[in-house]
């Protein structure tokens, strides 16, 4: 099914005419979808839907786009660079996949079947507070309550009107941006090209434009999936790679950039669930790489052979100073 939508959103220049047909099928239900949230949007715009404002910060990390962008990896330096600047920052999210009432903390031992791969892959990396719950206001009002935090990040909330937000980052996927510029279904946008105007900062992931901050992600360590393992990763060592991610040829490229021989590439759904048997059947007895996202997925059943490759965003130290001013600006005033 991914492999269908991405050459449906991502068409090439020799894209088969069935596509194209499909794909003006669909566009009246994006008629239908611009009206609700055209309507939404504009009824928080106009106050006849409040929004929440909170006593410290928001900065929201987001796209337009359906699908893997580099949100992550964004939400991960944002922690680290305001740590660097003196600040404590709390995430709020959604918890894709996942199914609670109310909100939910995400505790360092809670696994990805229990708050997402995302939010668990954030807390294991950085032991940020996060909490998580599809009212993202009542996540961020639990975060300041409960932590000691002076900032709020809100993964993947562009669209998450009701909280108020003073600072608004856009990843762009470099390669495939606004894809067939329609919207869901007939495209990937969530909502007009035109957003990208409101929004603070744009961030992207590859080549940037004028007015965009160009941001890498770098390759750093390969490390066992198991927390039981210490088999140390041997480059030379054919491996076959998996990625349940938005985008998993970006992550096979990667590898191969990295010098390490891949004999097989199997690309699953974005936040696909693993089981051992679902994984074995694709790679055996074959040593395994896969995404840092993946490993929070497989902990529990990982073979000592498995390990993930874990990345860095890296952005110019003038998306620093530009955002470290901006969020200056936002504390004065409150």
């Amino acid at each position: 099914m991914q492999d269908f939508v991405n050459r449906l959103w991502y068409p090439k220049a020799d894209a088969h005419i069935g596509y194209r047909g499909i794909k003006w099928l669909l566009t009246p239900l994006s008629l239908l979808f611009w009206c609700v949230s055209t309507l939404r949007r504009l009824l928080f715009k106009l106050n006849v839907k409040a929004a929440v404002s909170l006593p410290v910060p928001v900065v929201v990390v987001g796209n337009i786009t359906v699908g893997g962008s580099g949100k992550t990896p964004t939400v991960i330096y944002l922690i680290e660079l305001l740590r660097a600047q003196g600040l404590k920052p709390g995430v709020v999210s959604r918890g894709y996949g996942v199914k609670f009432d109310g909100v939910k903390i995400v505790e360092p031992h809670l696994g990805a079947d229990s708050v997402g791969d995302e939010p668990a892959m954030i807390v294991a990396r950085t032991q940020v507070p996060m909490v998580i719950g599809s009212d993202r206001v009542s996540a961020a009002q639990c975060l300041i309550e409960r932590y000691d935090i002076d900032i709020i990040i809100s993964d993947d909330g562009l669209q998450h009107y009701k909280m108020a937000r003073d600072i608004e980052l856009l990843i762009l996927d470099g390669e495939r941006r606004f894809g067939n510029e329609l919207l869901l279904p007939a495209g990937p946008l969530r909502e007009l090209t035109g957003r990208q105007k409101t929004v603070d900062f744009t961030i992207v992931n590859g080549e940037a434009k004028e007015g965009e901050f160009q941001m890498t992600l770098e390759p750093t360590r390969f490390i066992p999936v198991s927390p039981h393992s210490e088999l140390a990763f041997q480059p030379i060592e054919p491996v076959v790679a998996i990625a349940g991610i938005g985008n998993p040829e970006r992550f096979f490229t990667t590898l191969a950039q990295s010098g390490v021989e891949v004999i097989k590439t199997k690309a699953f759904e974005d936040h696909q669930k693993f089981s051992l048997a679902q994984i074995t059947q694709v790679t055996g007895n074959s040593p395994v790489l896969m995404t840092e996202k993946d490993a929070v997925k497989c902990r529990d059943f990982a073979k000592e052979n498995w390990w993930y490759l874990t990345v860095d965003a890296k952005l110019a130290e003038n998306f620093d100073q530009r955002l470290m001013d901006k969020v200056r600006q936002v504390i004065a005033v409150k």
